[in-house]
């Protein structure tokens, strides 16, 4: 059985804005789409204090929420298989589980949290540095039109072709998983794949010389050359720009994600005392980028 693109949907802006973007990777992966609701202020059915219209208002704008996404993407996509529900748990939890059973799931990446909010920055960051499963972050406004080039006149167009995916390589960490999917969405879009890598001398007492950041240059092009050949092989169509940038890779892909479609990036898990988080790069990305970012987990 399939498994579907998930959508979290909460009626903010940014909520719609994740179920579009979902809804369009869920046709190219010839996926279904399901949308979910977190809800956890209600009480069950038939218990006398559920007949409150006091305490039945928010459930009923929760159900608001989730028909109005629906209707919304059932008209947007006839051909697209849609499914929804509401689930009677805390936003992060409902969103860890609907990601184990789900081919991605998709969120708004910030915004105001209101009832059942998945957009809080609280919320997106705890749900991925827990997840297991890939998570891609949307931002209110992102568009169908904003995944091509702008047209000559500079307007935006969805005639035109589309903009490339990045990909963060870290060619000292494991990365088979974010190179997969990377690949694997530059295919589905029939889109450029940039691998972006940052390299930079490691510190010592003195500054590093011309030749020493000439030479470290060097080394890694190589070395990313020679990761990205196996994939090359295995995803002939997609074409790839391999590009490298001295610096720290937060600053780096956020400038390297500027005029991309699709950012890949790896989200590294790292236990602490009081539970999960990820790691700075990731943070910086889900604050600053303004495309939608994929952050595929691995430890």
């Amino acid at each position: 059985m399939n498994r579907p693109v998930v959508a979290g949907v909460d009626g903010s802006r940014e909520g719609f804005a994740a179920a579009d973007w979902a809804a369009g990777e869920a046709l190219r992966r010839g996926l279904p789409l399901r949308l979910v609701h977190a809800w956890e202020a209600g009480l069950p059915e038939g218990s006398p204090e559920a007949a409150l219209p006091e305490l039945r208002a928010p459930q009923y704008h929760a159900r608001q929420v989730l028909r109005s996404a629906l209707d919304r993407l059932v008209e947007r996509y006839p051909r697209l298989s849609i499914t929804a529900e509401q689930v009677p748990q805390p936003p992060v939890p409902a969103l860890l589980a609907e990601a184990e059973n789900a081919d991605l799931l998709v969120i708004g990446s910030q915004g105001p949290s209101g009832l059942g909010g998945f957009v809080s920055g609280s919320v997106a960051m705890a749900t991925v540095a827990r997840s297991e499963r890939p998570i891609v972050l949307v931002r209110d406004g992102e568009t169908v039109e904003d995944e091509h080039l702008p047209a000559g006149d500079g307007q935006l167009s969805v005639r035109t072709p589309g903009r490339d995916v990045a990909v963060a390589v870290d060619i000292d960490g494991q990365c088979d998983e974010v190179l997969d999917f990377a690949f694997h969405a530059a295919e589905l879009r029939r889109a450029p794949l940039r691998a972006v890598h940052a390299w930079h001398v490691p510190l010592s007492r003195a500054l590093p010389d011309a030749a020493q950041r000439t030479r470290r240059r060097s080394e890694a092009e190589r070395e990313l050359a020679q990761l990205l050949a196996p994939w090359r092989e295995r995803y002939p169509a997609v074409v790839v720009e391999e590009v490298l940038h001295e610096g720290r890779p937060a600053h780096v892909l956020v400038r390297a994600a500027d005029g991309a479609e699709l950012l890949v990036v790896g989200s590294r898990r790292r236990r602490t005392v009081v539970g999960s988080r990820t790691g700075p790069v990731a943070h910086a990305l889900v604050h600053h980028v303004r495309c939608p970012v994929v952050l595929v987990p691995h430890d």
